[in-house]
């Protein structure tokens, strides 16, 4: 496999009932989970509203002014599977030469400062619409809803998928740097998707490895160790270079 939508489809390919990403954020106490094909089809319908909805062309930049939530990793698979450059900057600048932002609420003010198109995302864990929608900003949770839950189109493993600070990967770099991850990997991620390693470690890894995600917001520590119990995680990413758990 030598792109990141290629080990998605082998997941579905393979057991599309399995869990694949568990959110938490322990500010609201919310906790959602989705199978492969659950998450395969909010993938599907992101793709089909950037490239039918909002004329995204191949190669077209993707600021994600957002941070590690489920949405994220959804509007990456996106992204990569409509052949869109992904710039994951949770905190920082947004880049003024961005075609389009994906954007948490508080980053709405700086997005709409650029001249790119601005997709809002409420950041619900059930994917409810945003509480103010300011005017020139879409809804993602209220457009989203009319697209097909299937996205065709073959993806080149050569482009740029991701671009970091200094940094552009391609789509066959970012499986490739997967290279060690122990197979069945249940990584459990408390870092943003905005540097290469946590989005390797955090999402792309495991699902190299046929394994899966927990995405933990706001998490308490007081309460890491029994999460990692519970969730069965078997590598905790909270700094560039993960921590390995025995299995439980």
């Amino acid at each position: 496999m030598s792109h990141p939508v290629d080990l998605l489809r082998r997941a579905l390919a393979a057991d599309p009932s399995r869990p694949l990403v568990t959110f938490y954020d322990d500010a609201t106490g919310e906790r959602v989970e989705f199978s492969v094909k659950t998450f395969d089809n909010w993938v599907a319908k992101t793709a089909n509203l950037l490239v039918d909805g909002l004329g995204a062309q191949p190669g077209a930049r993707v600021a994600l002014a957002l941070p590690a939530h489920w949405q994220t990793a959804v509007w990456l698979y996106a992204c990569w599977s409509a052949e869109l450059v992904a710039i994951p900057v949770e905190e920082g600048e947004i880049p003024a030469d961005a075609d389009f932002v994906a954007a948490a609420p508080w980053r709405l003010a700086a997005a709409l400062e650029t001249q790119a198109e601005v997709v809002g995302l409420s950041l619900h864990a059930l994917g409810a619409p945003l509480q103010e929608c300011p005017p020139g900003v879409t809804d993602y949770a209220i457009e989203v809803r009319a697209y097909g839950d299937r996205f065709a189109g073959a993806v080149r493993e050569d482009v740029p998928a991701a671009e970091f600070t200094g940094r552009v990967m391609t789509g066959a770099q970012l499986v490739a740097a997967t290279e060690g991850t122990p197979p069945g990997t249940r990584a459990l991620t408390t870092v943003s998707y905005a540097t290469a390693e946590g989005l390797i470690n955090g999402l792309v890894g495991p699902l190299a490895s046929d394994g899966s995600v927990i995405i933990c917001q706001n998490q308490e520590k007081t309460s890491l160790e029994r999460r990692i119990s519970v969730e069965r995680a078997t590598t905790v990413v909270d700094s560039p270079h993960p921590a390995t758990r025995p299995s439980l």
